[in-house]
């Protein structure tokens, strides 16, 4: 059974390259790299990225198609031959691209034979899109490891990267960030571009995509790490006072049934 990134169970199965380091300065260009995985909903894989320590920038869009900048109801309707996919945008200084291919098995279930069929109608697929040969023997070796530990084939394609990346619309760019709007207005995050080009609007989302006692956990770390403005961290602090008001609301619901 896989357990998604997004959906950690225990503070002792949280990965150490999920727990990013304190520092929230921004990259020199010249060690910026890009990287394009697909994996099933483009929401949960741009969300596990997020929370990667060294990942910079993610944006969710689509890859591997037929047609120029397609939408969202074309590719879902299989007329544009793309699939969901996500660009990620890493610092080489702290991670490596066959790193990013170890974590991405991670986030889905690479065997899903519904993953399969790239090219005939479904937009749900598991690709690695390369753009040197050196990133294809890294993303094949990955592959290579991590079909050594299961009992079903990996059905992943790892595929030549043709450099086109289409951006999905803007609802689409940090979905789980986008559910607290007075968070996003906090921080001036209103277009695709500004959603894309946060490397805090990133980290939140990659936090906000996990479940709420893991969101109590790491929100008020990122607030701190990144120096939120004053109302960014009210907003944040709400979150996580409406989410122990659940736990315990949950707690208390399961004491009567029990």
């Amino acid at each position: 059974m896989y357990k998604l990134l997004a959906q950690t169970n225990s503070k002792a199965e949280i990965p150490d390259y999920l727990i990013e380091s304190p520092s929230a300065a921004s990259s020199p260009s010249e060690f910026l790299s890009d990287a394009v995985f697909a994996g099933d909903k483009f929401w949960d894989l741009e969300a596990a990225y997020g929370r990667v320590d060294g990942v910079v920038k993610t944006a969710a869009g689509f890859c591997g198609g037929r047609i120029r900048k397609p939408s969202y109801r074309e590719v879902c309707e299989g007329k544009s031959g793309h699939t969901e996919a996500v660009k990620v945008t890493y610092d080489k200084r702290k991670i490596a691209y066959g790193f990013l291919c170890d974590v991405f098995w991670e986030t889905h279930d690479p065997t899903n034979k519904d993953l399969l069929n790239f090219g005939l109608g479904t937009h749900y697929r598991s690709a690695i899109f390369h753009a040197t040969d050196q990133e294809r023997k890294e993303a094949q070796q990955s592959k290579i490891r991590r079909q050594m530990k299961l009992n079903r084939r990996i059905v992943t394609k790892i595929m030549p990267y043709s450099g086109e990346f289409y951006l999905a619309e803007n609802y689409h760019q940090k979905y789980y960030l986008q559910k607290h709007c007075w968070l996003c207005e906090s921080l001036s995050l209103r277009s695709t571009c500004n959603f894309v080009e946060s490397q805090i609007a990133c980290k939140l989302n990659g936090v906000l995509a996990m479940e709420g006692k893991f969101i109590i956990d790491e929100l008020g770390r990122v607030a701190e790490s990144y120096q939120l403005p004053k109302q960014s961290i009210s907003a944040c602090e709400e979150i996580i006072g409406s989410i122990k008001r659940n736990l315990d609301e949950n707690v208390h619901k399961s004491t009567i049934l029990s």
